[in-house]
Parts: C-alpha cells; structure tokens; sequence
C-alpha cells in the first residue's frame, strides 16, 4: 500500500479505543477490533478479532486492515513488529502518550485509508495485551466526534438548559439523603446520552431525577478539589 497517513492520537480519539455500547457503535461506525500481543519472549504475534458492527466488514475493508497490519509490522514502521520496537516507536513519538492517568506506558495511533480510520492503542508491557486496534468507518465517526464537540445537554423537565459537559465528562448525583454518586456521560447524539451504563432521553433523565428527588451537576476540577461539586435541580 501506499506510504501510511500514521499520527498520534488526539485526546479526544482516544476514548474510541476502548469498548462501546452498541449506540456508540453504531453512531460511530465501530466494524470491530483486533486485540494482541507479542507473547513472553515479546517476539511473537498473537491477535483475536471481535466484531462489533458486522454490516460493514467488506472485503474491501478486510483488505485495508490487512495491509494496515502488515505495514505496521514492517521494519519501515515497527509499531506492531514486537515488544521492543512498539516501546522505540512511542519514544520516538512522545506526544502519542496518553497521560499518568492511562498508565505511563498507553500510548495511541491513529491510521486512516481511503474510507476506514484505524485507532491503535498500545501498551509494550509483558503480560498485558499489547494493542487493540480498533476499526471505524471514518465518515460516521469523524461525524459522530464533530457532533460531540458540541457537549451533553442536561435540562429540566420543561426542557430549560441546565448545564453541558464535555463528552465523557462527569456528573454527580445527590440522593435526598445526601449519598452522592458520580457518573460518567457520552453523547449519542443531540438528545439522547448514556449516563453510566443506561442511555436515556435528555427529557427522560430529568423527569426520573425529579420524581426520585435528587439533584445532579457537572464534576469539575476546582469544584472536587474543594469537595463542592456543584449541583442543579
């Protein structure tokens, strides 16, 4: 295949390389994922596919992941070579980290064909697996991504804007007994979100808030710190 269009995550990719639900797959375009590693000797190559979205492993897509594989297994890149040469391409590319809340040693990449977008996250460490590569059809995510930036609406029952937070942010929910619980969000779309585990309609959420009596607001930074989250009826 031609030269590879390779480059480090953006922050904001990097919560598509971890499991889904089915809606965010589906908004996203989520074909599956390749998980592996390079074994004790950090040489080998051991890979697992899991399917998410069926309906979109083409042949065509079938083909671009093998050739993406191959080159990233070739001395040209090394990524996905074995234990050693993952750990010198993330040095080389230290911008690709995730951060001291991954671990130090996450790292991501991404590489994008003519139609699919492969998301890589990687971790050189014996007895982990060493990457999952998971597989998108670039048009529906990249849209799903630009339609997030727009943030998670939370409102009343009468549909009154309360407050937005950043997809994958948090929220803290507060029983009338005072028992506090945090949650974190990710849009679906314009109005639905998944708070935890559930997804529900933005209208739907309030109005079981309200009829249970808790109050809910965003999680933020300063606000923790002091150990006042702020909250919104």
């Amino acid at each position: 295949m031609r030269e590879l269009k390779i480059r480090p995550l953006t922050e904001e990719e990097r919560k598509y390389t971890y499991a889904q639900s089915m809606q965010l797959d589906g908004q996203t375009g989520n074909i599956g994922y390749l998980r592996g590693d390079f074994g004790s000797a950090g040489k080998e190559f051991f890979t697992t596919w899991t399917d998410r979205w069926e309906r979109y492993k083409t042949d065509v897509f079938k083909e671009k992941l093998d050739e993406v594989v191959n080159a990233l297994r070739s001395g040209e890149y090394g990524l996905l070579r074995d234990r050693t040469a993952m750990r010198e391409y993330v040095r080389e590319h230290p911008d690709s980290l995730f951060g001291a809340d991954s671990g130090a040693a996450v790292s991501g990449f991404r590489v994008d064909t003519e139609e699919h977008a492969f998301l890589i996250r990687c971790n050189p460490v014996q007895g982990d697996y060493n990457f999952y590569c998971y597989c998108y059809v670039s048009e529906f995510l990249d849209r799903h991504m630009a339609n997030a930036r727009q943030g998670i609406r939370f409102v009343n029952p009468h549909y009154k804007e309360l407050f937005r937070i950043p997809d994958g942010g948090k929220i803290v929910i507060t029983e009338p007994g005072g028992e506090q619980r945090e949650r974190t969000c990710r849009f679906v779309e314009e109005y639905h979100t998944e708070v935890g585990s559930s997804l529900y309609h933005i209208c739907e959420f309030a109005e079981i808030m309200q009829r249970n009596g808790n109050s809910y607001g965003p999680v933020q930074e300063k606000s923790r710190e002091k150990g006042t989250p702020e909250r919104a009826r």
